[in-house]
C-alpha cells in the first residue's frame, strides 16, 4: 500500500473515530477516574498491567483491586505494609496471577514509589531517549526487589513475571506500552502528564490485532509478534505522523476488535482496506 493512501485510510480511522464512546470498553477507564498525577500513574500501571484477555474478565478484576485500595491508589501503595494489608488480596485471582502474585506486585509498586517517589520518577531515571532502555531498566529494578516478604522466600514465580515483561527478553510489553502511550501522549484521551518524553519516542502496544493489520496495511514485514515489529510498526506510522504516531493506536486495537478487518479474520485482504490497494 502506497504510504499517501496508507495516511489517507488510518487519517480516516482516527478523524471518526469516537474516543468518548468507546472508553468504558478500555482499560483507560480506570484511571480516569482520578484526578491527580501519581493516583493516575498507579492506577494506570495496576489497569494496563492486568489488561489481557477478555476486556469483560480483566475489568472486574482491576475494579476489585482499585477498589481495595481505596479513594488515593497512590497513598495505598505509598503506605502499604504487607503484614498489616498483605490479606487483603487473598482470594484475589486472573488467570496466571494467583492473590500471592497480586500482593507481591503490589509490594513490590510500593518499594519502587518509596524509593524513587513516584512510579514517574523510578521509570525516568532510567530514560536517556530511549523506550527499550528506560522500560527494560525499570522492570530490572522491579524485578531485583527482594520478595521474601511476599512469598517467605526470594522469588519471582510465573505469576509475578508475567506481569513484569521486559522488552530485553525480546517480547512486544504491549501493556507496558499501552500504559506509557496513556502517560505520554497529551491527546484524545490519553493523560500526557510525562511530558518529559516525547511522543514520538513511544512503542505501538502490539498484540494479535494490531499485527495483523499492520500486516495487511503493509507497516511491517516481520512475522512475528515481538519488540522488533513492535518499534517496526511504530516507524511506520512514525513516516505518517512524525510528532504523533500512536495516535492511532487506539482506533486500530478497537478495528481490529470489532472483526471489521478481514485480516482479523485471517482472509486475504482486508474489504475496507482494500480500495487503497493499488
Amino acid at each position: 500500500m502506497a504510504l499517501q493512501n496508507t495516511k489517507t485510510l488510518l487519517d480516516g480511522f482516527y478523524s471518526t473515530f469516537n474516543f468518548n464512546e468507546r472508553i468504558n470498553n478500555d482499560p483507560i477507564e480506570f484511571p480516569h477516574r482520578y484526578t491527580l498525577r501519581q493516583d493516575i500513574e498507579a492506577a494506570g500501571l495496576i489497569a494496563a498491567s492486568f489488561a489481557y484477555g477478555k476486556v469483560t474478565l480483566f475489568k472486574p478484576v482491576i475494579g476489585k483491586i482499585l477498589g481495595t485500595m481505596g479513594t488515593s491508589p497512590s497513598d495505598f501503595l505509598r503506605e502499604f505494609d504487607i503484614v498489616r494489608h498483605g490479606r487483603l488480596f487473598t482470594g484475589f485471582s486472573y488467570r496466571f496471577n494467583k492473590g500471592g502474585d497480586i500482593t507481591a506486585f503490589v509490594y513490590l509498586l510500593h518499594r519502587v514509589i518509596s524509593s524513587d517517589g513516584s512510579i514517574k520518577d523510578a521509570f525516568m531515571r532510567g530514560y536517556s531517549g530511549s523506550i527499550y532502555e528506560a522500560l527494560g531498566g525499570f522492570v530490572a529494578h522491579m524485578l531485583s526487589i527482594d520478595t521474601t516478604a511476599a512469598y517467605g522466600a526470594n522469588v519471582k514465580p510465573p505469576g509475578l513475571t508475567q506481569l513484569l515483561p521486559s522488552p530485553y527478553k525480546g517480547g512486544a510489553c504491549k501493556r507496558f506500552n499501552m500504559f506509557l502511550r496513556w502517560m505520554v501522549r497529551d491527546a484524545d484521551i490519553d493523560f500526557g502528564i510525562w511530558p518529559e518524553i516525547p511522543k514520538d519516542t513511544l512503542i505501538i502496544p502490539l498484540d494479535t490485532h494490531i499485527a495483523r493489520i499492520a500486516r495487511c496495511l503493509c507497516l511491517t514485514n516481520r512475522k512475528g509478534n515481538d519488540w522488533k515489529t513492535a518499534a517496526e510498526i511504530s516507524a511506520s506510522l512514525r513516516q505518517l505522523d512524525p510528532g504523533d504516531p500512536l495516535k492511532y493506536d487506539f482506533a486500530l486495537c478497537h478495528h481490529g476488535i470489532s472483526g471489521a478487518c478481514r485480516a482479523e479474520r485471517n482472509e486475504n485482504a482486508c474489504k475496507t482496506c482494500a480500495i487503497y490497494l493499488i
